[in-house]
C-alpha cells in the first residue's frame, strides 16, 4: 500500500487524464490530414489497446482493409511514419504527382466510407500484419537509403524502424516474417559505421572496414533468421543480407535468392538488385540485359541509371555511360551519393577522351 493512498490515486488519475488529453490532441492534429468533413473527426478512444506501443497501434489503425494495400501503406507512411510524399513516391517507383493523387483518393475514401477510428487490439494487428510490416520496412528503407539530404543515412529513422520491428515481433511471436524483418534490418544496420569514410564519402561494400561492423547486431540477426522457416519476402531478403556479410561473397547464390524473391514479389527494385548480383556473377552484359524495360516503372529513381552506367563502364562503353551517370546524378538528392556518381562520371569521361 502507498503511504498516502488518496494522494497516490490523485496522481494516477491526473496522469490518466493527461494521457487522454494527449491522445485527443493527436487525433485533432491528424484528423484534418485524413478528411476535412467534421462529421468524421474522431474523438480519440480512451480505452487501452492490447498493442503495447502507441505508434504501432496507430499504424495498425491506418492499415485499414477498406483501402487498397498500396494505398493503406502509403497513407500510413504519410500520417504515422511522417514521410513526405516525395519519399513515399520513390519507394513505390512512381512520380510524386501520382503518389499525391493516390493519397488524396485514400483520404476521400476514408471520409466517404465513414471508417471509424478506434484503437485496435491484438486481433486486428494480426489481421493487418502484412501492411504494418511493409510500413516498418519502408521506414527503415528511407532511413538506410534516404531520398535526399547531406548524409548517406538517417540513423534516427533506422533506429525507430528497428524498435518497431522488435515490438512487432514480440506482439506477433508466431509470425516468422516479423522476425525475419527484424533480422533484415539488423543485418543491414550493423554496417552503418563502415558505409562512409571520415570525410563522409561513400565506401562500397567490398571496400568496407569489417572491423567497424557491429558484431553483436550481426549475431542477433543471424540468430533470428535461423529460427525462421519458409521463404517469405523478408526471410529471403534477410538471407541475402546475411550472404553479403560472408568473408567471400557468393554472387551466384545471391542472384539465385533474388530470382526466387522476384518470383514471389516481382517489383522494379527486386529486378534492379537481381541485375546487380547477376552482373557480379555472370558479367556486366547479363546484368545489363535484365534492366531492359525498367525505365517506366522506376519513376525517375537514381538506382536504374547508376547501375546501367556501371555496367556500361565494365563493358568498355564509357561514352554511353556518361548519359546514364547524368541521369543518376540528376535523380539523386543525397550529397555523398551524388559526389560518388560525379567522381565515377569524371573517370568515365577521361577514359572516353583518351
Amino acid at each position: 500500500m502507498p503511504d498516502n493512498p488518496a494522494a497516490w490515486l490523485l496522481t494516477v488519475a491526473r496522469r490518466h487524464a493527461l494521457d487522454i488529453q494527449r491522445r485527443r490532441a493527436t487525433a485533432r492534429r491528424k484528423a484534418p490530414l485524413i478528411a476535412e468533413d467534421e462529421a468524421v473527426t474522431p474523438d480519440w478512444p480512451t480505452r487501452d489497446a492490447d498493442i503495447p506501443d502507441e505508434r504501432l497501434a496507430l499504424m495498425t489503425l491506418c492499415c485499414h482493409p477498406a483501402l487498397a494495400p498500396e494505398a493503406r501503406v502509403a497513407l500510413t507512411l504519410r500520417l504515422v511514419g511522417g514521410l513526405t510524399t516525395r519519399e513515399i513516391a520513390r519507394m513505390f517507383f512512381v512520380q510524386e504527382t501520382a503518389m499525391a493523387a493516390r493519397l488524396t483518393r485514400a483520404k476521400h475514401k476514408i471520409a466517404a466510407a465513414r471508417i471509424p477510428f478506434e484503437l485496435p487490439d491484438a486481433t486486428v494487428l494480426h489481421e493487418r500484419l502484412s501492411g504494418v510490416k511493409t510500413v516498418v520496412y519502408l521506414i527503415f528503407t528511407e532511413g538506410y537509403a534516404p531520398t535526399s539530404g547531406a548524409s548517406l543515412m538517417r540513423g534516427a529513422l533506422c533506429e525507430e524502424a528497428i524498435r518497431l520491428g522488435r515490438v512487432l515481433s514480440q506482439a506477433a511471436p508466431d509470425d516468422g516474417e516479423a522476425r525475419a524483418l527484424l533480422a533484415l534490418m539488423l543485418l543491414h544496420h550493423a554496417r552503418r559505421d563502415a558505409r562512409t569514410d571520415a570525410a563522409g564519402h561513400v565506401v562500397l561494400l567490398r571496400d568496407q572496414d569489417r572491423t567497424l561492423w557491429r558484431g553483436e547486431e550481426i549475431e542477433e540477426g543471424r540468430r533470428l533468421l535461423a529460427g525462421v522457416a519458409g521463404e517469405g519476402p523478408y526471410a529471403l531478403q534477410a538471407r541475402i543480407a546475411a550472404a553479403h556479410l560472408m568473408a567471400q561473397t557468393d554472387w551466384s547464390g545471391i542472384a539465385a535468392l533474388y530470382a526466387r524473391l522476384e518470383r514471389l514479389t516481382p517489383s522494379p527494385a527486386v529486378r534492379l538488385n537481381r541485375a546487380i548480383a547477376v552482373a557480379e556473377a555472370q558479367g556486366a552484359a547479363a546484368g545489363l540485359a535484365l534492366l531492359d524495360g525498367l525505365d517506366a516503372p522506376t519513376g525517375g529513381s537514381m538506382g536504374l541509371p547508376a547501375a546501367r552506367a556501371e555496367f556500361l563502364v565494365r563493358l568498355g562503353r564509357d561514352r554511353e555511360a556518361l548519359a546514364q551517370y547524368d541521369a543518376a546524378i540528376a535523380a539523386s538528392g543525397v550529397t555523398p551519393e551524388r559526389t560518388f556518381l560525379e567522381a565515377r562520371r569524371a573517370e568515365a569521361a577521361a577514359r572516353s577522351r583518351g
